[in-house]
């Protein structure tokens, strides 16, 4: 144990001796497409490196930093050597060449300064997967002036040599967009181009407010085998991480020529059930929007009847892109319950087409609904009845005579065991009354009302009994708290139409 701890002394001095501190400044790229992304990296080896706070490199804004450490040990010409180095990343976008200054960095105390780098903007001549590179990442847009509300697809395509071995997933970090929301578009297309295999991921943006925006760069970081680390079989073992950032995206969002509520080319489409039902049957109306533009933040609005119970479901929206554009369905039913003639009132709201700046109108026709009175109903109002049978004479009461007649009781003598067993008989009824209440509460209705509303919506008009319930439900879901609702007989009654 001495000997070794000789031996483990001996090698942190060899350790110690043989570091060389350092720092070392490079650049994703010397020549780079304007709008794309340059990572500087500098590399401070020593155990305590202090970075300069860099904001701005030659005027041009930092958008990202990110920083990372490493030790490495290495046998060469029997002598040992270390290596602790801290690495930090400053990401910006040149529009113009630069010069990157030289950069002081503190290391164990110890001043040291990079060398000025020479950055050129070249124009760009090689198309997707034809710049030699091992991957790369570039990030188009089919619009980059659009008004408010007006949507614009951005693409980010991921192309990868067809001869590079990945030992590890690819890590990608999506682009920000502030100042838009994102809607989902669904499968994303994957396809070879010439040597290399391509990905795209896209996002469907709709711009909230006016002004001038810019997309932040996505990034991606490739692990591939460290083919200089091998093990004792000569396999290689390890990865070797290279990173790289797509370029930027400005973005001119532009005021609505005129205020609307919708931005697009929209058609509508409404259909009625019915126009003369019989009292509390459901009038069912279908509103449906579709063509080219999001429609995924638009609200129907209301319907807001006196005397009437109107029910509706959540809006159903679909989208998909179709030659870079964006196409929207949107569906939404409503249902209206009365027990008097009513009139569904029209609906309309503007539309702003992008295409010409002409602002439309999209309406809803109002629709007169004419309820049935039956003719059971007619007729009772007209003549008094008992139970549903009309009544055509009515007897005058028998007047009666009562008679009081007193009961003699006969008192006998109680045994002592009758005692006792009435005594036991009214303990275990007490203890029944006592269990009593949480015997109900396990019966009580499972379901939810508005579970409930939904599950027996669609069965109304087979059972009187459920048409009643459905009238309930209705007017307890728009605040009637006088309507009374028998738990018991909603759970049955739902069990049974869920079995059927």
């Amino acid at each position: 144990m001495r000997n070794l701890g000789k031996v483990l002394l001996v090698l942190t001095l060899v350790l110690q001796v043989m570091r060389a501190d350092g720092v070392e400044a490079t650049v994703s790229s010397t020549e780079v497409v304007s709008g794309n992304a340059v990572e500087l990296r500098i590399k401070a080896i020593g155990d305590d490196a202090e970075f300069p706070d860099i904001q701005k490199i030659d005027g041009h804004k930092v958008i990202g930093t990110n920083s990372g450490s490493s030790s490495s040990y290495s046998y060469i010409n029997g002598k040992m050597k270390s290596e602790h180095a801290t690495t930090k990343t400053f990401t910006f976008i040149p529009d113009q060449n630069v010069t990157i200054p030289s950069y002081e960095v503190k290391i164990d105390g110890k001043k040291y300064n990079t060398q000025p780098i020479e950055i050129k903007i070249v124009k760009s001549s090689a198309s997707l997967g034809q710049n030699g590179d091992m991957f790369s990442l570039q990030m188009r847009a089919n619009k980059t002036k659009v008004m408010v509300g007006e949507s614009l697809m951005v693409t980010v395509y991921f192309a990868l040599k067809n001869s590079v071995r990945l030992s590890q997933d690819i890590q990608y970090t999506p682009p920000s967009f502030p100042g838009f929301t994102v809607t989902d578009v669904g499968d994303q297309n994957a396809y070879i181009k010439g040597n290399y295999q391509v990905q795209e991921v896209r996002y469907l943006l709709t711009p909230q407010a006016e002004g001038n925006f810019t997309v932040s760069p996505a990034y991606a970081k490739v692990g591939v085998a460290d083919r200089g680390r091998r093990d004792i079989f000569g396999m290689t073992f390890g990865t070797k991480w290279k990173q790289t950032a797509s370029n930027t995206l400005q973005i001119e969002v532009l005021p609505q020529a005129q205020e609307s509520d919708l931005v697009g080319d929209f058609t509508i489409d409404t259909t009625i059930d019915a126009q003369e039902v019989k009292a509390n049957k459901p009038v069912n109306l279908t509103v449906k929007i579709e063509g080219k533009g999001n429609l995924e933040s638009f609200e129907f609005p209301k319907y807001e009847i006196a005397g009437v119970t109107v029910y509706s479901d959540e809006a159903k929206v679909e989208t998909k892109v179709i030659d870079g554009e964006l196409y929207s369905n949107y569906s939404k039913s409503f249902a209206f319950i009365a027990e008097e003639d009513f009139r569904i009132p029209t609906r309309s709201f503007s539309m702003l087409r992008p295409k010409d700046k002409q602002l439309k109108e999209l309406a809803v026709n109002a629709y007169d609904i004419t309820i049935k009175k039956s003719s059971a109903a007619s007729s009772s109002s007209a003549k008094p009845h008992t139970n549903g049978v009309v009544q055509t004479k009515i007897s005058q009461p028998v007047q009666t005579k009562e008679v009081v007649v007193e009961k003699e009781v006969e008192v006998k003598s109680v045994a002592w065991w009758m005692l006792a067993a009435a005594f036991a008989l009214g303990m275990l009824f007490m203890s029944t009354l006592k269990w009593l209440p949480l015997v109900i509460r396990r019966t009580e209705s499972p379901y939810n009302e508005s579970e409930a509303l939904k599950i027996l919506y669609g069965h109304m008009s087979e059972d009187a009994k459920i048409e009643e319930m459905v009238r309930k439900l209705y007017a307890r879901k728009n605040g009637d708290t006088s309507v009374q609702i028998d738990k018991k007989i909603l759970k049955e009654m739902v069990d049974r139409v869920k079995q059927s």
